[in-house]
């Protein structure tokens, strides 16, 4: 991992794999080299498609996400009728009293 030469200490950064050079009587860094990072797209036509591929996505995502959303609210909407329907049929079904309740 270290290695000393000439009083300056080659190290490896643990997080970016970069190559340091740190002087040991002053304790600076005097170099470094970054590790070259491999290209994620061939060219610049590819990278457009993607970025138009993921907006695309996105989008449909959220007008399913809204259309799933007003139907949640008329699912809801029919269950709060049925019951209120029930209860006002059968009052006698409602919360049980606690004796707690009547104090």
């Amino acid at each position: 991992m270290a290695k000393a030469s000439k009083g300056l200490i080659n190290v490896t950064c643990p997080c970016c794999k970069a190559e340091l050079k740190v002087d040991s009587s002053t304790e600076a860094v005097i170099s470094y080299k970054e590790v070259e990072r491999p290209r994620t797209l061939e060219n610049m036509e590819a990278g457009v498609v993607k970025v138009r591929g993921e907006a695309a996505h996105r989008e449909e995502l959220f007008q399913r996400s809204v259309a799933e959303h007003k139907v949640h609210q008329e699912v809801l909407a029919k269950k709060f009728d049925e019951l209120f329907k029930q209860a006002k049929e059968s009052p006698e079904k409602g919360p049980r009293l606690r004796d707690v309740d009547l104090d």
